[in-house]
């Protein structure tokens, strides 16, 4: 049983139903956590580490690594069936899409630093820490997502049932088998 059935299993009805019929979005979702994770852990670790007093750095650095994990992984589960652009075109676009998402991911963390001072020595180091986890790993994480969800599904992958969901060899293929 794939990870999705699996976690479709899990939902109770009627909510299944709604979860079967946004399955893309549910898959969409996992890869988000999944990046989110990938993110969050590489931001803590720059920022607790080498970028200590650079945290915007630390977080346009983790955001583009995650980017790169769900170029990979949202081309090839999320969005499988979806495409209508060449590769080339496709991943140039995901990638300018997702320029503008750290942007979007970051500008959280941006305005409680730097706009609303929630940095030492204005406030402690435990309301620093708060604030940038929740500004940049949580509000940046769903104002970003939003609009990743939204532009994904119109310019980066806007046709349905485009691609096969089985590769079959062409020689294969060829002889009917």
């Amino acid at each position: 049983m794939s990870l999705v059935e699996t976690t479709l299993a899990l939902i109770p009805e009627p909510f299944r139903g709604i979860a079967i019929k946004h399955r893309e979005l549910l898959k969409f979702a996992i890869v988000g956590g999944a990046t989110w994770v990938i993110d969050t852990v590489v931001f803590l670790v720059l920022k607790t580490t080498v970028l200590d007093t650079k945290p915007l750095t630390a977080k346009i650095m983790a955001v583009l690594v995650a980017t790169i994990v769900s170029y990979v992984m949202n081309r090839e589960w999320s969005f499988r069936t979806r495409g209508g652009r060449e590769r080339h075109h496709e991943a140039l676009l995901f990638f300018v899409v997702s320029g503008l998402g750290v942007a979007m991911y970051s500008a959280p963390l941006a305005a409680s630093r730097y706009l609303f001072h929630l940095q030492v020595p204005e406030v402690s180091l435990l309301a620093q820490e708060v604030a940038d986890f929740v500004s940049g790993q949580i509000l940046g994480t769903l104002v970003g997502m939003a609009f990743r969800w939204w532009a994904f599904r119109r310019f980066v992958f806007p046709d349905e049932n485009v691609r096969r969901q089985v590769t079959v060899p062409e020689h294969l293929d060829e002889l009917g088998q």
